[in-house]
């Protein structure tokens, strides 16, 4: 692989995970887990259990739900599906975009999954261009993935929105087995995705995990913009000084924050937000023990 490759997985091995080590020790094997194939034994259901593992012979003859357990395997194989559209490009400062973030937290994700023999593989998704890595163990794999992420992405063509749904159900159709899979996107596209995400959660453990910009959440006041779209390419030239606008603009990210929110608990997913000026290894460490909760 090119040398860049290997410097930044280098730079991430060291400013990044050296910083996790002692934190996250066997935490993410008990958090994310591979599918288990070795029946062991019944007991009585359960609301938070899983409806697919009931045992319907037994809870026939016996008249009350039961559901079957399983040795759970040692290893796991983990998806990353990764959202390179045009508005994953934007940033509003000069150090880190969102796709710098998507690419950096794709990489230590890969590796932390990797190093106790977990298979790792990848969709990079734009409307334009698909690509999917199968899913391997070991650094070589690793490298390979930071070598695609460092290139440049395809030019995404104007007046088309990301395609959200398409790529989901892309996941659908090239993880087959149970898995576990990191969907690592703005969510920024066509509406409608719902039910594709819905769907590949019936059948796998889904981390959603929303990449934003800052200005995304609360618009600074900057006087008289103008605002393009990154994927259609239309302008509008705003007052964001205006009272009006920034308290109407608030309102629709607080909608729209509890609209996704709702979308996720209904797809039974695991959800984190990530942004662009947030530091790195924290937010590994918060989208873990998040998670740990949530499964608790």
């Amino acid at each position: 692989m090119t040398t860049a490759t290997d410097r930044l997985l280098r730079r991430l091995e060291w400013q990044v995970l050296r910083r996790l080590d002692g934190q996250l020790q066997g935490s993410y094997r008990t958090v994310w887990r591979g599918a288990g194939i070795d029946f062991t034994d019944l007991r009585g259901y359960t609301p938070e259990d899983d409806v697919r593992h009931i045992d319907w012979n037994v809870t026939a003859r016996l008249d009350e739900p039961y559901v079957r357990q399983y040795t759970e395997d040692r290893d796991l194989t983990a998806w990353l599906v990764l959202d390179r559209s045009a508005s994953m490009r934007f940033s509003s400062a000069s150090e880190s975009g969102k796709d710098s973030v998507l690419n950096e937290l794709s990489v230590c994700l890969a590796r932390l999954l990797s190093q106790r023999g977990n298979r790792v593989g990848a969709i990079l998704y734009d409307n334009e261009k698909q690509q999917v890595i199968p899913p391997r163990t070991g650094r070589r794999q690793i490298l390979r993935l930071t070598h695609e992420l460092t290139k440049p992405p395809p030019a995404s063509a104007r007046g088309t929105t990301t395609d959200l749904a398409a790529m989901l159900r892309l996941a659908s159709k090239t993880a087959r087995s149970r898995c576990l899979i990191f969907v690592i996107s703005d969510l920024i596209g066509d509406h409608g995705w719902d039910r594709a995400l819905g769907m590949l959660a019936q059948r796998h453990e889904v981390v959603m995990v929303r990449v934003v910009d800052p200005v995304e959440l609360e618009l600074p006041d900057l006087g008289l913009i103008v605002i393009e779209d990154a994927e259609t390419g239309e302008q509008i030239t705003v007052d964001t000084s205006d009272p009006l606008l920034r308290q109407r603009l608030s309102l629709e990210v607080e909608a729209r924050e509890l609209g996704l929110s709702e979308t996720m608990n209904r797809a039974g997913v695991t959800s984190h937000r990530i942004t662009t000026d947030q530091d790195l290894a924290q937010a590994l460490i918060g989208l873990v023990r998040a998670s740990r909760r949530r499964r608790r």
